[in-house]
């Protein structure tokens, strides 16, 4: 099991400290989340920009960098995630462990800085300030638009959106420029009100400190009168054999073509092969000796890369692949024999061994980070499972070719998404 102190405060607050002696610093993470939906992504993506830029102790940007100058050089971020149908919202500070700059109390003013930016945002109106909020809803806005221009991600984007149209899952994490648009300092602040209110909220601790000390330093800042906070999310929609497989095509100015595959797995971070899909998936197109990246680009030459990747929560599959629009068949019936050879158990001991030793690898390099930490307890968290690094690397060990080409047959093409020229150039 993955070493996990867990109490709850005043508040319905979870608070997580993973006790851990490899860092110097202590890292403090409040995270909420939100299901996805169209009408409120735009504001839950705009939040953590809002917030960064001020609050009431600490006005301007300027004004918090001062103050982390003045810890030592502490850190500060805010993120949004997508995981899964949930959009994650994250607010975290690494600072020094007071172990390593003693009477300084350095967590306990980090947290109270945290707690600042967090609960007392700087208003204006019965709104955050506007000038704060038109000025990042047109960053936003840039992000939004911006996406075409990274045209793998852009394809991998479309290709989920045509896929998963009806879910939620099919969302962008960022929202639209038409919601963004409608977004005013008065409506934001009462929703981020609301979603602070009645949204489960955790708190990570990351460090080599007592448990129960952590636990005090959090309840002080952030323990709140109950209310109706929600516990529990609603489960994703996972489960789901298409009926036929879809193909969507779109022409852009591109000089590559995006080809992109979207495979239902039916296979979650919560269920107990999971570790077989993840093996799956890496000798599929994980690593260089996996199938698309020795079969597609190296053996045929018919892409500039070739990779899969896989969304745990949501049971998803992406294949994206760069070739010529002239090898688009070609690409695409290789692609999908790679995935049928697997299903078929053709897989050699080189294989099996390079996914395995490749997987390992990628597990014990976690406990290096204080924030893949965090990554894999919040994953655990999602998915319903905290489970440690040495779970999955003795999973890991265990498998073997039976267990993938189980993990194998459970997955089915849904959709093949293929971005290509508005005209074919001719040779």
């Amino acid at each position: 099991m993955l070493q996990v102190e867990k109490k709850t405060i005043p508040g319905e607050i979870d608070v997580y400290v993973l006790p851990t002696e490899k860092f110097k610093t202590v890292l403090v993470s409040v995270v909420t989340r939100q299901v996805l939906s169209r009408e409120l992504a735009s504001k839950t993506a705009l939040l953590p920009s809002v917030l960064e830029r001020g609050s009431r102790d600490y006005p301007t940007y300027r004004d918090l960098m001062t103050r982390l100058e003045e810890l030592y050089g502490a850190g500060f971020s805010s993120d949004v995630l997508k995981k899964g149908e949930k959009q994650v919202l994250s607010f975290s500070l690494e600072v020094i462990n007071d172990l390593y700059a003693p009477g300084k109390e350095l967590l306990q003013q980090g947290v109270s800085m945290l707690q600042s930016v967090i609960d007392q945002p700087l208003l204006e109106n019965g709104g955050f300030k506007h000038m704060y909020v038109e000025q990042e809803k047109e960053q936003l806005a840039k992000e939004i638009k911006g996406l075409i221009n990274d045209k793998v991600n852009y394809a991998l984007e479309r290709c989920v959106q045509e896929m998963c149209g009806t879910e939620p899952f099919g969302i962008f994490k960022y929202g639209s420029i038409e919601e963004l648009e409608q977004i005013t300092p008065e409506h934001l602040y009462n929703y981020y009100r609301q979603l602070m209110a009645e949204n489960p909220l955790d708190i990570y601790i990351v460090g080599e400190l007592n448990p129960d000390e952590a636990f005090k330093i959090a309840e002080d800042a952030f323990a709140r009168a109950n209310g109706e906070r929600r516990r529990e999310m609603p489960p994703d929609m996972v489960h789901n054999i298409p009926r036929d497989v879809r193909y969507h095509e779109e022409k852009l100015p591109v000089n590559q073509g995006k080809l992109t595959l979207g495979y239902r797995t039916n296979t979650t971070y919560s269920d107990d092969d999971y570790v077989s899909l993840l093996f799956y998936n890496g000798i599929l197109g994980s690593f260089p000796h996996s199938k698309l990246f020795q079969n597609v680009r190296e053996k045929a030459s018919l892409a500039y890369y070739a990779f899969s990747r896989l969304e745990k929560h949501k049971g998803i599959q992406l294949i994206g692949s760069g070739i010529e629009l002239q090898n688009y068949k070609l690409a695409l019936e290789i692609i999908m024999e790679q995935v049928e050879d697997i299903k078929k158990g053709e897989i050699n001991r080189e294989e099996m061994e390079n996914t395995r030793r490749g997987l390992i690898n990628q597990y014990k390099i976690i406990a290096d980070s204080p924030y893949s930490m965090l990554s894999l307890s919040l994953d655990g968290l999602l998915g319903g499972r905290q489970e440690g690094v040495d779970y999955y690397i003795r999973k890991l060990e265990e498998i073997d070719v039976d267990d993938v080409v189980a993990a194998a047959n459970k997955v089915y093409l849904d959709t093949v998404y293929f971005l290509r020229a508005e005209e074919e150039v001719k040779a």
